[in-house]
């Protein structure tokens, strides 16, 4: 690992998938989430693989939650965000999707979140806005964070960005992401490769480096 002004600066992902140093984050795996997109299934079967090799190997897990605010406390980027994604400019016709305790947003069952996980409930789409995640990550000197769940274009991309900002190391799990569209998804990704900052993995290939260096 190159050395410079007494820093060791990874260069390769071998280099930064260690639980002393890397977490996982599980974005929005949620039960009314899964169900919104086509590949939902098969991407839980993936965020399993990747958590079964997270818990295996002690890295820190973080499950996000998207929530709502009841309508009536809700704000305009709030409510307009419910126009858009509910498809009416009329109030009287919109729900509360996804309100803290209802079956929606419920993580899915199979994730099982344990005692030593950790969940986040956000109203925003990158993980990182108004929450606690980036002072616990700092807390626990962790560099890098492994990302995988839905949407990859509505909330992984930009907490991946936001991610990017505060100098994180982002490493994405591309089969472990989902999408509306595989458009969509392959666009995404190719501007993650294009920026030259952001590692795009399968999710073959990151759980066997989280056993091998888990068990150093």
């Amino acid at each position: 690992m190159p050395e410079a002004f007494g820093f060791s600066v990874p260069t390769q992902i071998e280099q930064l998938v260690d639980p002393s140093r890397t977490a996982v984050i599980i974005y929005d795996m949620q039960v009314g989430i899964i169900s919104q997109i086509a590949e939902g299934a098969a991407v839980l079967k993936k965020c399993l693989e990747l958590v079964a090799a997270a818990r295996e190997s002690c890295y820190r897990i973080f499950f996000t939650r998207h929530m709502w605010l009841p309508l009536r406390a809700a704000g305009v980027g709030q409510l307009r965000r419910a126009m858009i994604w509910q498809r009416t400019e009329d109030f009287a016709k919109l729900v509360t999707p996804f309100l803290p305790g209802s079956a929606p947003w419920q993580i899915a069952a199979e994730l099982n979140p344990g005692p030593d996980d950790v969940l986040i409930d956000k109203i925003t789409m990158s993980a990182f806005t108004g929450t606690f995640l980036d002072i616990a990550l700092r807390d626990a000197r962790i560099e890098s964070f492994i990302i995988a769940g839905i949407a990859l274009e509505v909330g992984i991309e930009p907490t991946v960005r936001h991610g990017a900002d505060l100098n994180y190391l982002p490493i994405v799990v591309t089969d472990g992401c989902g999408s509306r569209t595989r458009k969509l998804k392959d666009q995404t990704l190719h501007s993650f490769e294009t920026t030259g900052e952001v590692i795009s993995v399968a999710t073959t290939q990151i759980t066997s480096l989280m056993t091998h260096n888990g068990k150093k």
